[in-house]
């Protein structure tokens, strides 16, 4: 994901933006071959995952070749699903991070909160150990 430089343009930089492939009265679409081949991989196979388990994925791919979508339309379908779900979850992880404050965390600022000069850390009050003194042996 850290190739993503506009988040807004998420679908057309991934791929699955459809694109108008109609001819005649037919009204197809097909996803876009331009983009980043290993994000568009990456929703592939989060779409193949959401396939082989009862996932709410599943329910809407049944739902589209119920709907005369061919496998490849509603993989295609499928697909732009999950790139929103992903630009949904991108856009929100954007806006927590302009709303935190320098260092990542919010309520942080630039400002120092100490009212003062930084403490004075002159010498100690203890006098300096004494240094270690052989012993004889008994």
């Amino acid at each position: 994901m850290a190739d993503v430089g506009d988040i807004h343009r998420f679908a057309s930089w991934n791929g699955t933006a459809p694109l108008d492939a109609s001819s005649g009265e037919q009204q197809r679409h097909r996803l876009s071959r331009a983009g980043n081949r290993r994000i568009n991989r990456t929703l592939h196979i989060m779409g193949v995952v959401q396939l082989r388990n009862p996932t709410a994925g599943r329910v809407y791919f049944d739902g589209k070749k119920a709907a005369g979508k061919t496998s490849m339309e509603a993989m295609r379908a499928l697909k732009r699903r999950l790139s929103n779900v992903v630009y949904v979850h991108m856009l929100a992880d954007q806006n927590r991070r302009e709303a935190a404050g320098p260092g990542g965390h919010s309520g942080t600022t630039l400002q120092s909160s100490v009212t003062g000069l930084t403490p004075d850390t002159g010498p100690s009050d203890k006098p300096p150990p004494e240094p270690a003194t052989a012993r004889a042996a008994p």
